[in-house]
């Protein structure tokens, strides 16, 4: 089986990954890498791998890589769209570390390229994908402006920071949002649509979120007062769809609307959308991952009910 690592070019001189690649050449894994320069090679390299015959495309970076590679797959005719493997070197990894992939390089090339796939779920923003998170809003402010230097310094740490600062200065979007089974106008600080549970650095934004459900879990958080925060927080740890500030929603899809354009990461990449609708593809990518990976739906705990 012919497998293709497009590493991050920030990556690329990692010895850790360069040994790893090596280990499994000497093993017999055929394994090519393709380096990226600038915005756009991911994606482009993805293509070119679909096109070849490549039965394997490992995402070597952070959550970024792994959204252009999905967004590369997508535009891929389904009968050649090759299985995706994910190598995490980014700040966050949300979206692997919620599969519980392996952090250390040969760890997860070693699965990346030897488990079979199994078929996920992935995501649209009108015509931009995602695999892991779409959140608006006061989080995706945060994600985006949050200054690289800080990242390298403070990981995800660098998230929680962030949110702090940014936090005495937040703002609510007003909007209408609409499911199918719901239509209601609100005015929110946080709102996320979860194929995956993770974002900005490790925050749980879609705790009953599986992969391969053909579900998408949306978390809308209402403006609130300082004298709110208890029924808040009671609410976040008691999700329901009928909350008074915080509901949580399980949906094949979600229309949303907005007064003005909102700040949205698609997987911790920035975007503006004032509106769309966002949609679920169900089983559209071979996903690498562990038999045991907890955002499977074979893996949900007896007590939790679909």
């Amino acid at each position: 089986m012919k497998s293709r690592l497009i590493l991050n070019g920030k990556s690329a001189a990692n010895p850790q990954v360069r040994d790893a690649v090596q280990k499994l050449r000497e093993q017999g894994r055929p394994l090519e890498v393709r380096v990226t320069w600038e915005d756009g090679d991911a994606l482009r390299f993805t293509r070119e791998a679909c096109a070849d015959g490549i039965e394997r495309v490992v995402a070597g970076g952070g959550d970024g890589t792994v959204n252009e590679v999905v967004n590369g797959l997508m535009t891929c005719d389904e009968n050649s769209r090759t299985a995706l493997g994910i190598l995490p070197l980014g700040t966050a990894n949300d979206f692997a570390t919620g599969c519980e992939i392996p952090g250390t390089p040969y760890e997860a090339l070693e699965l990346a390229t030897g488990e079979a796939p199994v078929p996920v779920d992935v995501a649209r923003v009108n015509d931009k994908f995602f695999i892991n998170v779409a959140s608006g809003g006061f989080g995706a402010e945060v994600t985006t402006s949050t200054p690289p230097e800080l990242k390298r310094l403070l990981g995800g740490g660098a998230y929680s920071l962030m949110g702090v600062i940014m936090a005495l200065n937040f703002k609510a979007y007003s909007g209408r949002l609409r499911l199918p089974d719901l239509e209601q106008e609100l005015t929110a600080l946080v709102g996320a649509v979860g194929n995956g549970r993770l974002a900005g650095g490790g925050k749980v934004v879609a705790p009953q979120a599986y992969i391969d459900d053909g579900l998408l879990d949306v978390l809308v958080i209402r403006r609130f007062q300082i004298a709110d925060l208890g029924q808040v927080a009671q609410e976040i740890s008691n999700l329901t769809a009928k909350g008074r500030f915080v509901s949580y929603h399980q949906t094949p899809w979600v229309e949303f609307s907005n007064s003005e354009p909102v700040p949205v990461n698609l997987d911790g990449e920035p975007n503006t959308f004032e509106n769309g609708k966002v949609e679920v593809s169900p089983g559209a990518v071979g996903l690498v991952v562990s038999h045991g990976c907890p955002l499977l739906s074979e893996n949900r705990p007896k007590n939790n009910n679909p």
